[in-house]
């Protein structure tokens, strides 16, 4: 099987190539990335992008069907990849997580490619319930990210049996250490201020519901949703996580605080509640791949990993501040003139 990784610099295909190159299934994997957080890389005494057996520098934008070249599967991470950045470039977001997305499906269609394996998310959810959501329940989505999955997703949906096998993966909220750790995500948001700061800071209330799947589980989601015959559905969408995951985001900061020593936690009880608040299914991973749901990484593992990466180096007592946090990297290379305001490279 040949691989096409789009977004393979990122937080996620910065582990996936290593996982994915030890897979005998596997004869070659082809990274796709425009860079944009290339250089932003963590206690690594690798490059992960050498794990791949070629890179493509090239926006996922332009992707082309000479790019598709005799590729069996396509896993697509390529995204502007949380909230602030599609509040802020809300345009942009749509033009790269929707319609990038949808005109890569078609190239795929056409060239021949048997599978595509989409990064989708349990953000969908928005609004949700105090039961937690399956794949069959309604979708309320409350941002451009949320509403872009959303799109993809349906677009899938509407194409006829066509010769490619989709398979949407909907994350939950991710978490864990990676070549190219991110800061702005809940948990190592709270882990890297515990670790430099001894304090931990919740804007809001506290009390919206949020799963977290640790990256590393991410990638052994996707190395599953490759290798498993899954030919008998056109498309199926599929929550990843683990219901042992399944809290408070309160409760997250009280997890940190048990593990890193002399921590405050700060919560600003006058704030309005986050709408983002979702309590998720995971039931169709767990019947699916067992091997995988019964093996998935503890929150304390979670925790553990991502203040060791903090601990071996070096970051800025104020980590918004620092190249961990992408928004600001996108801003930053928007500031220097390395990006156009579509988000091209300026050459």
């Amino acid at each position: 099987m040949r691989v096409l990784v789009t977004g393979s610099s990122g937080y996620i295909g910065s582990l996936l190539g290593e996982l994915l190159v030890s897979n005998p299934q596997i004869k070659s994997i082809i990274g796709l990335d425009t860079g944009y957080f290339g250089h932003c890389l963590t206690g690594c005494h690798r490059l992960p992008d050498s794990y791949y057996s070629k890179l493509i520098f090239k926006d996922v934008r332009t992707t082309s069907l000479e790019d598709l070249s005799d590729i069996d599967a396509v896993v697509h991470l390529a995204a502007i990849s949380n909230d602030p950045m599609g509040s802020k470039y809300e345009r942009i977001t749509r033009d790269i997580n929707y319609h990038a997305s949808v005109a890569l499906i078609d190239k795929c269609v056409a060239a021949g490619v048997s599978k595509f394996v989409f990064a989708s998310s349990c953000s969908m959810y928005g609004a949700g319930s105090d039961i937690p959501r399956t794949e069959d329940n309604d979708l309320n989505p409350l941002t451009e990210y949320a509403r872009s999955k959303v799109d993809v997703e349906n677009y899938i949906s509407s194409l006829s049996k066509c010769g490619t096998n989709f398979i949407c993966l909907r994350f939950a909220t991710a978490c864990g250490p990676s070549p190219r750790l991110r800061l702005d995500l809940m948990l190592n948001d709270f882990v890297a201020n515990a670790v430099l700061n001894h304090a931990i800071t919740i804007l809001s209330d506290g009390t919206p519901w949020r799963p977290l799947v640790d990256v590393r589980d991410m990638c052994r989601a996707i190395e599953w949703a490759l290798t498993t015959d899954t030919s008998e559905y056109t498309s199926i969408s599929i929550n990843i996580g683990n219901d042992d995951a399944n809290y408070q985001v309160r409760s997250y900061a009280s997890f940190v605080q048990d593990i890193v020593p002399d921590c405050s936690v700060s919560i600003n009880e006058e704030a309005k509640s986050d709408a983002r608040s979702y309590r998720v299914d995971f039931s169709r991973f767990r019947s699916m791949a067992p091997q995988i749901y019964n093996s998935m990484t503890n929150i304390d593992d979670s925790i553990k990993g991502i203040a060791s990466v903090i601990q071996n180096c070096s970051l800025p007592s104020n980590i918004y501040e620092s190249d961990l946090i992408r928004l600001r990297v996108l801003q930053g290379h928007r500031d220097s003139g390395y990006l156009d305001e579509d988000f091209n490279w300026i050459r």
